[in-house]
């Protein structure tokens, strides 16, 4: 894999939006940035420190980097890494400061760059290329609430195309809450607590448009999480190929552990595998997605990138060469998003399609909403939200369809 070298947070691309509003940092007393680093990230450690019977060397590891995100300051890989240069450009100005006075998205990054160092992910030695979260991975995938949401699909397996196609862009929407997802009906989704539908922002129409039927076109479909997100994702992919809205798919991984639950290559394989192994309706789309991918209808993809801190308007020119000829990019999750629009403090209102004009092609957003993030909004749902009193930004109770042509 090549490695490349991208620019810092603060030297913006000529094309992307116009930093008009404040990079999140994570030095707010109780922000959700702050969280992630003062409570996420230690006990994250801990998680991952226990998850392996791990030796000395790693253990060790593990209590500096400890040590330096609790009471330390920002330390800059070892100039033996492979890829040292390329996070000494990405992190300059930032070593040697708290890891609370950079941007979150930098630092979140950063920190599991660091995580898998510290455990002898990219070696050498016998713990290379070993995922620290595959644990939590596996349980999850293992779990009764995958066996409840596969034997749903059965309720859709002679459903109109209609009714099946909203509900499966809703599983896909909704992710580690997809079993929700798979009984949507055509109608509106279910109201969230504050009063407002769950659907904060809906342009769903919009997305099926752009995938007309026989249209023979490419789609991009980038994905987020493993598990219970990514087999809803591969659900609506097989529909996508078998409904004829794309003729091929690209599905674009992580190309390390990253974020805990982000999917890999070995992710995709697990979860074909889980529903191939599946009965009924679950186990005749993993047979479909299977050929699929023999005959290059579905293709796996991955890109350094994608495990780089910076906002889509710095992705590189192969990258977005890619993504410029596809029919639809479909971004998948809360860190696409923060990348989509730029993980800054912008008004709830500002407009998706203005800070999404730099991107190489149609884009979809969908995400369950899970950081502080957000734009695109109407006025009357934004001031419903604002006056519910509920953590509507980060709690996970709300989602969001946003599409620019």
């Amino acid at each position: 894999m090549t490695e490349k070298t991208y620019r810092t947070l603060g030297e913006e691309a000529a094309d992307a939006p116009a930093p008009d509003a404040p990079v999140i940092l994570s030095d707010e007393p109780g922000s959700f940035a702050r969280r992630v680093l003062a409570k996420r990230h230690p006990a994250l450690v801990q998680q991952v420190r226990d998850a392996f019977p791990y030796g000395r060397q790693q253990h060790e590891a593990l209590d500096a980097l400890l040590d330096e995100i609790t009471d330390g300051v920002i330390e800059p890989l070892a100039i033996t890494e492979c890829d040292h240069e390329r996070w000494a450009v990405s992190g300059q100005g930032y070593f040697g400061r708290s890891w609370y006075d950079v941007p979150f998205l930098w630092s979140e990054s950063y920190f599991y760059r660091k995580l898998l160092g510290a455990v002898g992910y990219f070696g050498p030695g016998p713990w290379q290329g070993v995922d620290p979260f595959a644990p939590f991975k596996k349980a999850e995938l293992g779990g009764e609430a995958v066996e409840e949401e596969l034997h749903a699909l059965e309720a859709l397996a002679n459903a109109p195309a209609v009714e099946r196609s909203t509900a499966l862009l809703h599983a896909s929407l909704w992710g580690n809450r997809a079993d929700l997802g798979f009984r949507f009906a055509a109608g509106e989704p279910e109201a969230g607590d504050s009063g407002v539908p769950a659907l904060v922002a809906d342009d769903s129409v919009l997305l099926w448009q752009l995938l007309p039927v026989e249209a023979g076109s490419v789609v991009a479909v980038v994905a987020d999480n493993a598990g219970r997100e990514l087999i809803p994702d591969l659900i609506l992919i097989d529909h996508l190929l078998e409904q004829r809205h794309a003729d091929r798919i690209v599905l674009y991984v992580k190309p390390y552990p990253y974020y805990v639950s982000d999917a890999m290559t070995a992710d995709v394989v697990d979860c074909l595998r889980r529903l191939v192994e599946a009965p009924g309706e679950a186990g005749r789309i993993g047979g479909r997605l299977w050929k699929a991918m023999a005959a290059g209808r579905l293709e796996v993809h991955t890109h350094p990138f994608f495990c780089a801190p910076q906002p889509y308007g710095e992705m590189p020119e192969d990258l977005r060469g890619a993504f410029g000829t596809t029919a639809l990019t479909i971004l998948k999750g809360d860190l696409n998003y923060r990348r989509l629009v730029g993980d800054r403090s912008w008004d709830a209102a500002a407009s998706f399609t203005d800070l999404t004009r730099y991107f190489p092609g149609a884009v979809a957003a969908l995400r369950t909403l899970k950081s502080d993030v957000i734009v695109g909004l109407e006025e009357e749902t934004l001031d419903t939200l604002e006056r519910s009193g509920c953590a509507w930004r980060t709690s996970g109770t709300h989602a969001l369809i946003q599409v620019r042509q």
